[in-house]
């Protein structure tokens, strides 16, 4: 049998005969399909600044300052019921900080504020020394060291223990120095969370700039020069949700998690002296939940990123709604039934398998979000 080749040329011109119908073809199905949408996103932007973000860092500040007070309580009367208390202050305020990751944009990076809050991992080595040479631990002091002794994780060893055998530390091990370094911190950390929410409220830079959260509201206009058009403030939301999904994915879990169960490292959990780890992962995408619903602490009836995918794709907003929820449930799922931290169920066959299946919701989640929710910006006609 006779076989025949094309050259470059003739199989360049089927290509483009086929393409344009042929010669006198009235075929059009060939034609991309017009996918552009409208949608007005004034509101949406407005609910999301105003009562995610704004409220996120608010709930910070008064949970910051709720902190400082039970420290405050430990430091002048120490007590094991105190320290529970300041250990569950610790656990609050972790809580919207987390969130807020979904959004880590704007003043809590041009300030510096995400590492002096929660530079990981820990210098222990640099923080025996501090304890083994200073007394009297004053706020201005304690700014002006390494971030790596200051922040969430310090005080979450001070508060319980070194996380190895439990996340229970008694009132004895907790010694009179180390209480003044806590109360130090505290006050740090007070006044680090209170300055980041008057960036978003009042000024984004502490002078005469003005407040971050007016930026995003207002794009566009010949004095913003940090949004040129709600474009770019939608782009800013949904990379900030893609980030955090990566981040929790491929980082905060895959690192301590690594490819293989002797590989596994518990030197790399996050949170590990307090077994918060899976309340950290849970909250980082109850916080993408938040921007793409709208929604913070169960407020219905908000604009959010799903408004703004629906006007383009209804399937695929009820979709990527799904998948965060899923992300959400499988990592909830990785405690297991005997609620297994999770320093514990990298090194144990069943939780890696349970691991494995929160990785593979985030990896969907992030799939969707990089390649179908991103994309939405270039057909949206503003």
């Amino acid at each position: 049998m006779k076989h025949f080749t094309h050259s470059a040329l003739a199989i360049a011109l089927i290509s483009a005969l086929t393409a344009c119908g042929g010669s006198g073809s009235d075929d059009n199905s060939s034609v991309a399909p017009d996918k552009s949408f409208t949608f007005a996103a004034t509101e949406m932007i407005t609910n999301l600044t105003d009562n995610v973000i704004v409220a996120g860092y608010t709930n910070l500040a008064d949970n910051g300052e709720a902190m400082f007070q039970a420290t405050q309580t430990l430091v002048n009367s120490p007590s094991q019921a105190n320290l529970l208390a300041a250990q569950e202050a610790w656990k609050a305020a972790r809580e919207p900080w987390e969130q807020g990751e979904s959004h880590i944009f704007g003043p809590v990076d041009s300030l510096g504020i995400d590492p002096h809050l929660d530079s990981w991992p820990l210098n222990t080595t640099d923080l025996t020394t501090v304890l083994a040479n200073n007394t009297g631990f004053d706020a201005d002091t304690i700014k002006g060291w390494n971030d790596d002794v200051q922040g969430f994780h310090t005080m979450e060893y001070l508060l319980f223990g070194d996380g190895v055998a439990d996340n229970a530390k008694d009132i004895s091990e907790l010694t009179a120095n180390e209480r003044d370094y806590l109360m130090g911190l505290a006050e740090v950390f007070r006044d680090y969370a209170k300055t980041l929410d008057d960036s978003w409220k009042v000024s984004h830079d502490g002078q005469s700039g003005k407040a971050y959260g007016e930026l995003l509201k207002n794009s566009g206009t010949d004095d913003n020069t940090f949004y040129s058009s709600e474009v770019g403030v939608v782009e800013e939301l949904v990379n900030g949700m893609i980030g955090i999904v990566d981040e929790v994915g491929n980082g905060k879990i895959a690192d301590p998690f690594g490819d293989s169960l002797a590989k596994a490292d518990t030197s790399k959990v996050e949170s590990q002296y307090s077994w918060n780890s899976l309340t950290d992962f849970s909250d980082n995408i109850i916080g993408v939940r938040n921007v793409y619903l709208g929604e913070f602490e169960g407020e219905a009836d908000k604009q959010g990123i799903k408004d703004f995918v629906n006007a383009a794709n209804p399937t695929l907003a009820s979709r990527v709604e799904t998948e965060i929820n899923t992300a959400i449930t499988q990592i909830e799922a990785i405690s297991g039934d005997s609620n297994m931290p999770f320093r514990q169920a990298i090194s144990d066959a069943d939780g890696r398998v349970r691991i494995q299946s929160a990785v593979d919701a985030l990896s969907t989640l992030q799939s969707s979000l990089e390649s179908d929710v991103l994309p939405l910006l270039k057909d949206w006609k503003v």
